[in-house]
């Protein structure tokens, strides 16, 4: 089974390469690049159909053309992900017999297979936002 998205098109299975999305609103068809996610009101088309889209009258057809410098990781990305490994590495201090770790979040109830967490920098009875 592949990962890959397809079309959106009846009929048609090859790859998908643009995103489709409608503004209902300004009476508009954007068309993209292929989005991250699959999202419930947009439609992944392939070259071909992307290529012969044509929008209803009355509405305008908006083409973003992918930027190709976007395509490759940037310095950002490549920070980011330093910075995530440098996180991931660091030692957490050692946890006291019976106590959770610090930084651990805290399980303060549980229902079937969900349990509802407690961000460990919020302590009972305070409120992070700021006064007034």
């Amino acid at each position: 089974m592949s990962i890959a998205r397809i079309c959106s098109r009846a009929a048609c299975h090859r790859p998908a390469v643009s995103t489709l999305t409608y503004v209902y609103a300004d009476s508009t068809c954007v068309l993209g690049p292929l989005a991250t996610y699959a999202e419930p009101h947009c439609y992944d088309l392939c070259a071909d159909h992307a290529d012969r889209l044509t929008a209803p009258n009355g509405w305008e057809v908006i083409r973003l053309a992918p930027d190709p410098a976007a395509a490759g990781p940037s310095n950002d990305d490549l920070e980011a992900l330093a910075n995530a490994v440098r996180e991931a590495a660091r030692p957490l201090p050692p946890a006291r017999p019976g106590q959770p770790a610090p930084g651990a979040p805290v399980e303060v109830a549980r229902r079937g297979h969900l349990r509802m967490l407690r961000d460990p920098d919020d302590t009972p009875g305070h409120d992070n936002k700021e006064q007034a």
